[in-house]
């Protein structure tokens, strides 16, 4: 897939706003899409004031669906860049459900993670996967690793409940931060590269967490321990 459908004015506005190659930015009624851009992207109201009004035929042709905002576009599907290692990586060990993996991604922009990682056959630029990330694929490195784990440097920190509690962990920088499938958990190959395995604080009686808030936790905790160094 060489082009993302962008679905929404979020979408839009998060990959414009992280340099993604835009192609084509469609809207079906011009003065609300720049009403949109006023209240809640002042920086880009030029790229909704210059987008192309379309009918909603057509915009369903180049978006693939429509969309409350009114709002897509077409941005070209980027070439790397490489993850970054100043701040952990989060590796996902064969995610199943799209939308957790979306999510995921949405998450690891926010905290300015190094990039998304996955295992599997599961594409993370797969079009449900970019709706759920709101565009923020744009913003982190995310990428399908095809060539195992002897792909990955760094130390892995993997995340199952019968790890040592990570409260009396510190997550380095350039860490792997590897999470299980939301049904199978941790695979035996990632369990068995991790340097080490931690458990979230859960209260007893209680199974998991969602996969994209266990990976939210996470990334809070590697940054609120760095803020202290």
């Amino acid at each position: 897939m060489s082009q993302v459908k962008l679905e929404g004015f979020h979408a839009v506005k998060h990959a414009v706003r992280f340099g993604a190659g835009v192609e084509r930015v469609v809207v079906l009624d011009r003065d609300s899409a720049v009403r949109l851009a006023r209240s809640h992207a002042p920086d880009l109201v030029a790229v909704f004031e210059a987008a192309e009004v379309v009918p909603v035929a057509e915009f369903e042709r180049v978006v693939g669906r429509t969309h409350p905002t009114g709002v897509g576009g077409v941005a070209a599907r980027p070439v790397g860049p490489e993850v970054r290692r100043d701040a952990p990586v989060v590796l996902l060990d064969n995610p199943r459900n799209l939308g957790n993996l979306g999510a995921v991604v949405r998450v690891a922009a926010g905290f300015g993670a190094g990039g998304v990682w996955s295992t599997g056959d599961v594409d993370p630029w797969h079009p449900t996967v970019v709706r759920a990330g709101a565009g923020l694929h744009f913003a982190v490195p995310v990428a399908r690793l095809t060539g195992g784990l002897e792909d990955v440097d760094g130390p892995v920190v993997a995340f199952d409940a019968g790890g040592v509690d990570v409260r009396d962990f510190r997550v380095p920088d350039d860490a792997v931060l590897a999470f299980g499938s939301e049904r199978h958990g941790l695979s035996d190959a990632v369990r068995g590269r991790a340097d080490v395995v931690v458990s979230l604080p859960m209260r007893p009686g209680v199974s998991s967490y969602n996969l994209t808030t266990s990976v939210a936790m996470a990334l809070y905790h590697w940054e609120l321990f760095r803020r202290d160094r």
